[in-house]
């Protein structure tokens, strides 16, 4: 049995969430971890405390735990298989960019590593998800992209769609229903500093977004 096959669930569910908080904020701190997952700060504290035993997080003294390399090795896997997975529902079997997230949060602790990569074969090893997300590479390699967010863009800007956040099903439903899909042209006509939402044309329709809808899309200036 090889230390992946070992694993929980759980452990796995850990380590994703952590590489993600630790993207936006640096180390992370448990209380963060704990909304993150929706489980008690006590857990969290003790199950971090178990990680730690693996070597897989190191605690960085009044700010929060940070992955060690090996835990950001496993944490780059377990996002390959999510992502890849993704994609070859959406490719294969028809599945919506609003309806893969669910399943492949089963099946990414399910499949194996072997698995995994004989979809991404299948599909001309893409590198990006359906929702613009980097696939990791079977060597834990990832390109990172600093892409800002429509809550960050100036008014009067033009820029293309290049990822969406995909954690919440409702989120890109009505995005999709409303045009912000991948490689769409967005122009952002105003912002509301009182309540951070943005009003954005696509295909010449003005949309007014709230500041956590604007938030979830990042986007490549042109």
């Amino acid at each position: 049995m090889n230390e992946r096959t070992r694993r929980s669930r759980a452990v796995e569910d850990y380590l994703k969430a952590i590489y993600k908080l630790q993207q936006e904020h640096g180390p992370v701190p448990t209380t963060l971890l704990a909304a993150e997952l929706s489980r008690s700060p006590a857990s969290v504290t003790n199950m971090v405390k178990g990680l730690a035993a693996q070597g897989l997080v190191a605690h960085v003294p009044y700010h929060g735990v940070r992955l060690s390399p090996a835990g950001e090795a496993a944490a780059l896997g377990i996002i390959r298989r999510h992502r890849v997975i993704e994609t070859y529902l959406i490719e294969r079997l028809g599945y919506t960019w609003d309806g893969v997230h669910v399943e492949a949060e089963w099946l990414e602790h399910a499949a194996s590593d072997t698995l995994v990569d004989r979809m991404a074969a299948a599909l001309g090893d893409p590198a990006t998800d359906p929702h613009g997300a980097p696939i990791p590479g079977p060597d834990g390699s990832i390109v990172q992209r600093d892409l800002p967010s429509l809550t960050d863009l100036p008014v009067g800007t033009t820029a293309v769609i290049r990822e969406v956040a995909d954690d919440d099903a409702e989120r890109l439903r009505f995005l999709g229903g409303i045009g912000f899909l991948l490689g769409t042209e967005v122009t952002v006509l105003a912002a509301s500093e009182a309540d951070g939402d943005v009003v954005a044309q696509v295909d010449g329709r003005r949309h007014r977004l709230s500041q956590e809808l604007a938030a979830a899309i990042r986007l490549e200036p042109s």
